[in-house]
């Protein structure tokens, strides 16, 4: 397994995923191209018309580059899809790079492709496809894999964005937001050690809540994620130490969050 994760130039993210297959290039491109191969892997329906990429619902994609049996580049939205298949020995290596906007659904988009190339690799060895794993466990895997946990510190404030792999309500429920309320203190997981927690000022059942500390307000808010669940944005006060606190305390959450799924 081989994948990485950039920033290009325009700011967009680009995830890179190679697979070494042990079959030619030519049976290759056809499992990449073919619609009758492609329903087998392909996490929608796919069939080239000319320059058009049809999905099956949504709006069409267009053909960016097209040079069998080597390269399959097109559009699906607004992001970017390349295959590219080259010789390697008596096989072949395939490489897709997926271009996109949301750096922090990386995660998603790579433990998707991994299951979808696993179920490829299955089709063109002639074996049964994979039943679906863990997909919580993978997606975390790839948090970890591809450094989605960092955070940012600037001016003296925190921020943390993550994807999460349960729905907004789950979440909440495994912050104990049930029992937020304005003017008491905020449930004992929504806090983090060496951050003096004040009373909520604001309680959103399933989206936000907010209190203050000594520099500032702490936010939690959920809102809608890539994938499955809820993505996480955790803004407040602190130094580099706060950070780190906030980083542990939100790794504690999707740790427990796959416990409970």
């Amino acid at each position: 397994m081989n994948d990485h994760l950039m920033i290009r130039p325009d700011g967009r993210t680009e995830l890179r995923m190679s697979r070494r297959l042990p079959h030619p290039p030519e049976k290759v491109w056809r499992a990449v191209t073919e619609p009758g191969h492609l329903k087998q892997w392909f996490p929608a329906e796919l069939v080239i018309d000319g320059d058009r990429v049809r999905y099956g619902f949504g709006p069409d994609g267009r053909v960016l580059e097209l040079d069998p049996p080597r390269v399959f580049a097109h559009s699906w939205g607004d992001d970017e899809l390349r295959w590219e298949i080259r010789p390697d020995g008596d096989g072949s290596l395939l490489t897709l790079t997926h271009v996109f906007g949301d750096r922090f659904g990386a995660a998603s988009f790579a433990s998707g492709w991994h299951t979808c190339m696993a179920a490829l690799a299955a089709l063109l060895d002639g074996r049964p496809l994979p039943r679906p794993g863990d997909l919580g466990r993978l997606h975390e895997d790839y948090v970890a894999i591809l450094g989605l946990t960092s955070g940012e510190l600037s001016g003296g404030a925190v921020r943390l964005e993550r994807q999460l792999t349960r729905p907004a309500g789950e979440v909440w429920r495994a912050l104990e937001g049930g029992r937020a309320e304005p003017g008491s203190p905020p449930p004992a997981p929504f806090t983090a050690a060496g951050v003096t927690a004040g009373p909520v000022s604001r309680a959103e059942p399933g989206k936000i809540l907010e209190y203050a500390t000594g520099g500032g307000t702490v936010r939690w808010e959920l809102g809608e994620g890539t994938g499955h669940g809820a993505r996480l944005t955790l803004t407040g006060p602190g130094d580099a130490a706060t950070l780190a606190a906030w980083r542990a305390r939100v790794e504690q959450l999707a740790e427990a969050l796959l416990d409970a799924g």
